[in-house]
C-alpha cells in the first residue's frame, strides 16, 4: 500500500495552483509534445536555410562581404537585446506562474510583448533604411537572403506575439490549472525558439566575415 502511494502521480491529488504552490513535477518536460515536434521541425528547416546561405557565401565571398559591410550593426544588436530581454521576462513570468503569482506573471508577459513590438518597429526602420540606400532583394544574393530570412523570422515573431497575448490572458487567471501551465510553457518554448533563430541570423548576416 505504501509502495503504491509513493508511485502515484505527484499531481493526482493536487487542485489547480494557488499562491505559494508550485505546479511542477520531477523530470517535467515543459509544454506539449506537439510544440516540440513543431520546434524541431522548424529548426530543421532553418538549418537548411542557414546551410544554403553559408554555401552561397562561400561561392561569392567578396560580394557577400561587401554587402555585409553596409549592414547597420546597431539595428541588429538592438533587436538582439530586445529578444534576449523578452526571453528573460517570459522565463521569469513562467516561474512566477508556476508559484501562483499570476499578477506578476502576466505583467512580465506584457514586458515581453513590448519587447516584441520594439523588435517589429526596429526591423521596419531597418528595412526602410536599407531600401532608401538602394538595397532591395533584387540588388544581389546577399540582400535576397537578408530580406527572405529576416522576413520569415519576422513572421514567426508576429505569430509569437499572438501567442504572448494568449499567454497574458491565461497568466492573469487567479488560479491556474495544469493545462493552463502547459499552454504557458508551450508559448514560452516558442518564444525562445524565435530568440535562438535570431541569434543565428544575427551572426550570419551581421558578424560573419
Amino acid at each position: 500500500m505504501t509502495m503504491h502511494a509513493w508511485s502515484a502521480d505527484p499531481f493526482a491529488a493536487k487542485p489547480p495552483t494557488a499562491p505559494g504552490r508550485r505546479l511542477r513535477g520531477p523530470g517535467h518536460v515543459p509544454g506539449e509534445i506537439g510544440i516540440w515536434v513543431f520546434i524541431f521541425g522548424d529548426m530543421l528547416i532553418f538549418a537548411v536555410f542557414f546551410g544554403v546561405f553559408v554555401y552561397e557565401r562561400s561561392r561569392a565571398a567578396e560580394l557577400f562581404e561587401q554587402a555585409r559591410e553596409h549592414m547597420n550593426l546597431a539595428f541588429g544588436a538592438g533587436n538582439t537585446l530586445l529578444l534576449l530581454t523578452g526571453s528573460m521576462f517570459v522565463a521569469l513570468s513562467l516561474n512566477a506562474s508556476r508559484h501562483g503569482a499570476s499578477v506578476r506573471g502576466s505583467r512580465m508577459i506584457l514586458v515581453t510583448l513590448l519587447c516584441g513590438a520594439g523588435f517589429v518597429v526596429n526591423k521596419f526602420l531597418e528595412y526602410s533604411s536599407a531600401i532608401e540606400a538602394g538595397h532591395t532583394p533584387s540588388t544581389n544574393s546577399f540582400y535576397m537572403y537578408y530580406f527572405v530570412l529576416t522576413g520569415i523570422h519576422l513572421l514567426h515573431l508576429l505569430l509569437g506575439m499572438v501567442a504572448l497575448a494568449i499567454m497574458y490572458r491565461i497568466a492573469g487567471k487567479p488560479v491556474l490549472s495544469r493545462r493552463d501551465l502547459r499552454h504557458l510553457e508551450a508559448g514560452a518554448c516558442y518564444w525562445h525558439l524565435i530568440d535562438l533563430l535570431w541569434i543565428v541570423l544575427f551572426a550570419l548576416l551581421y558578424l560573419m566575415r
